[in-house]
């Protein structure tokens, strides 16, 4: 220390702490937290504390955060008193809650149920014309029996699809390309009858693209969607797969895989786990039905398509240094210009790795 230094100043600088504008965690080095915000994606479409502002990676964070073991006291006693266990929005009074709430939990849809029914008798949906892009999205869901020597392969022989307004407006039983060998009944209802006047593989393909696609041409389709339908599933891509059939990514949304409804260590939640948490009613008690688990999988991606998330405020020399420091991977967080940026600007250069359902 040299001669002409406070001995005071010059311990309180050493015990300088840097705190993440987003999650509120602390580093004693600048660097440090510049490499946290570099790898951990905050963004204002992140779940959020309504009382201390604390964003958080996922529902299960943010609700360990109000009502786990080791929740923040004040956080916890406002969120038991005027908080959402659904949404977990805070309401400024217990009146609004207990009205919104009851809004908030919402009836379990009815099953369809198995039913004999022959190949035609299907259900299709006739699309309206002028379909703005985003404004329907369909959900999807299927069910397996298995295949092969030992009854593990999935085939896929039941197929439900719904619309936003939880319309049926496909359904029908599939006949596997190679034998079942497992029909899986205490979790199906599907019995070797049910399959006798199934649709053929390919015929169903060709129905649920048409009904995708939205007359819309595969080359815009794949470029940037068009008028072609968003397709929601828990576990899209593998329903696609029993299904051999493809759909390109940036049209999928999956519960499964969307990380604000994962655990915290990024593993899925069962679509169960996720209705009963996020919508307040029992699926999958017995038998697994198509039509209620595509209407779940509606319902949340609708519900958290409604979120509005309130971006942050940026400056023009703060948006100036954005598109600097942009490159083919994000952003150039080593850049210079970063080291004399405060937590909220760090914060406002972050960005999310997932696309949030809210822009849909």
């Amino acid at each position: 220390m040299e001669s002409g230094d406070d001995p005071c100043k010059t311990l309180a600088k050493s015990n300088t702490r840097h705190k993440c504008a987003a999650c509120f965690k602390q580093y004693k080095k600048r660097e440090h937290l510049i490499a946290h915000m570099k790898i951990s994606h905050h963004s204002v479409h992140q779940p959020k504390c309504g009382v201390c502002q604390k964003h958080c990676k996922s529902f299960e964070s943010l609700r360990e955060h109000l009502t786990g073991p080791l929740a923040k006291r004040t956080c916890s006693e406002i969120f038991a008193e005027r908080g959402c266990k659904f949404c977990m929005r805070i309401f400024d009074s217990r009146v609004f809650i207990d009205e919104h709430q009851e809004m908030c939990c919402l009836p379990a849809p009815v099953p369809l149920g198995t039913m004999e029914m022959t190949c035609t008798e299907y259900l299709i949906y006739d699309p309206p014309e002028n379909i703005e892009y985003g404004s329907e999205a369909i959900a999807m869901d299927c069910e397996m029996v298995g295949g092969g020597s030992d009854g593990t392969l999935d085939l896929c022989v039941r197929v439900c699809l719904v619309d936003e307004d939880e319309k049926v407006i496909f359904h029908t039983y599939v006949l596997p390309p190679i034998p079942v060998t497992n029909y899986r009944y205490e979790l199906t209802g599907i019995k070797e009858s049910h399959l006798r006047d199934a649709m053929p593989l390919k015929e169903v393909q060709e129905k649920i693209l048409q009904i995708l696609y939205n007359g819309e041409s595969i080359g815009i389709v794949r470029l940037n969607g068009g008028k072609a339908r968003l397709l929601l599933g828990h576990g899209v891509q593998h329903d696609l797969d029993c299904l051999r059939m493809h759909y390109p990514d940036h049209l999928l949304r999956d519960t499964a895989k969307y990380p604000p409804l994962m655990k915290t260590n990024l593993v899925s939640h069962s679509l169960r786990y996720l209705a009963k948490t996020h919508l307040g009613y029992d699926i999958q008690s017995g038998m697994h039905d198509p039509y209620e688990d595509s209407v779940s999988v509606m319902r949340l991606y609708k519900r958290l398509r409604s979120q509005k998330h309130q971006a942050r405020q940026m400056d023009v020399s703060l948006a100036s240094a954005r598109s600097s420091l942009s490159s083919t991977n994000g952003y150039d967080w080593s850049y210079k210009e970063t080291e004399n940026m405060n937590p909220d600007e760090l914060f406002n250069l972050s960005k999310p790795n997932y696309k949030c359902w809210c822009l849909d």
